[in-house]
């Protein structure tokens, strides 16, 4: 049985709410990549390290992915959600007091923990309440929340790191998660369509069989595929892009907001009319465009010499619009993969495939590029390289995927 379809303005609040929700759990990981220099010189860690940090987080999104599979088939989603967010609340602030780098280390577990599943979770109520025909605008919604995190999230965020130090912007993000909470649990319906279906309820041995369902179809498999070498696209040049153009372009520190917030403008808006066009030219053709197009940005970017910095704003505004706008069509395709009976088991464990590909994504491309002892990085033209290497071989395989409706 579906998720009856909400009224148009019950399903604006509720995107809405899911925005905010899916801007806190971005910020939360964002904010670690621009505080990269203020977090290896403090601890006195190298970048593989600070990759590792970063990685900590997805590494364990991705497991907590595969447990919550266990049981988000069991309970309502709005259930599973305000628990999940109220663990990531907690934990979130708990990164604002960590003393020492292992127990950030711990904190960004934890956090990761719990708001690893909550990214899935929006995408999975999307596909089980908005129409095919409008799910590219309704994840264009979504991804809005990211181009406002770095329109506002991340510029505010470093401002309070030089104002009041790195602890200030997670005890920001905290109190903000906690107003989210209160709305999400007055706000969202029940959600609970899919208890109605045979086989939603069960123990372990119940649990086993869906994982055996929906592991066993290739296209599951492929989707699965397809969606890991769309994170790793990214995230082997996402995470090092504030430590390289500080260390080899010359970028200040205080210019770093501006340019998270030029290019955050810009893609709030082209998300979601890249979602509105996806819906109308097909969702399969606008992502291979976009899909070829990131190997300009990626190249170009990891490959940047000394420049004025009004340069660097374009640059990384290309690379911020094409490198994120592709995941708008792409998640609307992977989140139609699944016949309806089985989305809850397959987008969690399509979630656990995004986070731990984040993670290994970020692991290799720290080990990629090495700071020299005049504080150069090199190499990065290689995570540019094997990002675009990578974005070919996800259109290939995206080809051989099927969508159900």
């Amino acid at each position: 049985m579906e998720q009856p379809a909400l009224a148009p303005a019950r399903e604006r609040w509720l995107l809405f709410t899911l925005a905010g929700i899916q801007l806190t759990h971005t910020l939360d990981f964002m904010i670690m990549m621009p505080l990269g220099p203020q977090l290896t010189a403090l601890f006195g860690i190298t970048p593989a390290a600070f990759g590792l940090l970063v990685s900590a987080y997805t590494l364990a999104a991705g497991c907590s992915s595969l447990l919550a599979s266990f049981f988000i088939d069991g309970f309502g989603r709005k259930r599973v959600l305000v628990m999940l967010y109220s663990g990531f609340a907690v934990s979130t602030l708990a990164c604002a007091y960590a003393p020492s780098y292992a127990w950030l280390m711990l904190a960004r577990v934890a956090a990761g923990m719990f708001g690893g599943v909550l990214f899935t979770l929006a995408q999975l109520i999307i596909a089980e309440v908005v129409p095919f025909q409008r799910r590219g605008r309704a994840m264009g919604v979504l991804m809005s929340a990211f181009s406002l995190t770095t329109v506002a999230g991340v510029p505010v965020s470093l401002w309070l790191a030089s104002v009041w130090q790195w602890h200030a912007p997670f005890v920001m993000l905290a109190f903000l998660s906690a107003g989210l909470l209160a709305l999400a649990a007055y706000q969202l319906p029940t959600l609970d369509g899919h208890l109605h279906q045979q086989g939603a309820r069960g123990g372990a041995r119940a649990v086993a069989r869906r994982w055996w369902q929906v592991l066993q179809a290739p296209n599951h498999r492929r989707a699965f595929a397809f969606t890991a070498l769309n994170v790793g696209v990214g995230f082997t040049v996402i995470p090092y892009i504030t430590i390289y153009l500080q260390n080899n372009v010359g970028v200040r520190t205080e210019q770093l907001p501006w340019m998270y917030l030029v290019g955050g403008v810009i893609t709030f808006f082209t998300s979601r009319q890249l979602g509105r066009w996806a819906d109308a030219k097909g969702k399969r053709w606008v992502y291979e465009r976009l899909a070829l197009a990131t190997a300009v940005p990626l190249m170009i970017l990891t490959t940047l010499p000394t420049v004025p910095f009004a340069l660097v704003v374009v640059v990384s505004a290309v690379f911020f619009v094409v490198v994120s706008g592709r995941l708008v069509p792409m998640m609307a395709l992977v989140s139609s993969a699944a016949a309806p009976a089985q989305r809850g088991t397959f987008m969690t464990l399509n979630g656990a495939v995004q986070s731990l590909a984040m993670g290994v994504a970020t692991f290799v491309g720290g080990n990629l590029i090495h700071i020299t002892a005049s504080g150069q990085v090199q190499g990065y033209w290689v995570n540019g390289l094997v990002g675009s290497l990578v974005a070919l071989l996800a259109i290939w395989v995206g080809r051989r995927m099927q969508t159900v409706e």
